[in-house]
């Protein structure tokens, strides 16, 4: 992104709390169950062969890594006098750029990201895609080839102004 052009509008979100209880919860429930399966194992003197020792493991690091990632993850939206930034970090490195002739609509909408997106992250359907951590609102980006994203936001009347301010 090039710092030479003015920021516009700026919000940095994240998952709701309720994302991390639950994955704290399923984590502890996944190494429990698998020191439970060791144990149970040791006490019928059976020594857990090295491929069971790997799927152990592997049941134990995975909503570790999970539980990391989400923490990190966060989607940061901006609008600069030359485009529209988006990025889903730590999955996406770089922002999105999207310039004003991208675009042929940006309206701000309240939506339903279970069924119309199949939850909140990266999501989406064949042409129609939302990012989103959180909430039921958002601004619906139509592109000229007919594309459509849609990003969640926590102020989506300031996002669709910021928008239509470099629309022209």
């Amino acid at each position: 992104m090039d710092e030479q052009y003015d920021v516009i509008f700026h919000e940095e979100q994240k998952f709701s709390k309720w994302v991390y209880w639950l994955i704290i919860v399923v984590t502890i429930i996944s190494i429990g169950a698998i020191v439970v399966a060791i144990k149970t194992e040791a006490a019928k003197e059976n020594i857990p062969s090295a491929g069971e020792l790997f799927w152990l493991i592997i049941g134990m690091v995975i909503p570790v890594i999970i539980g990391v990632l989400f923490a990190f993850l966060k989607l940061e939206t901006q609008v600069l006098t030359d485009g529209l930034y988006v990025r889903f970090f730590p999955i996406h490195i770089n922002f999105k750029k999207f310039t004003p002739e991208d675009l042929s609509e940006a309206y701000a909408r309240q939506y339903k990201p279970i069924s119309e997106y199949g939850g909140w992250g990266i999501r989406g359907f064949g042409n129609n895609k939302a990012y989103n951590t959180s909430g039921n609102e958002g601004v619906q980006l139509v592109f000229e080839n007919g594309k459509r994203l849609l990003i969640g936001s926590q102020k989506a009347t300031e996002l669709e102004e910021a928008i239509q301010s470099i629309m022209g």
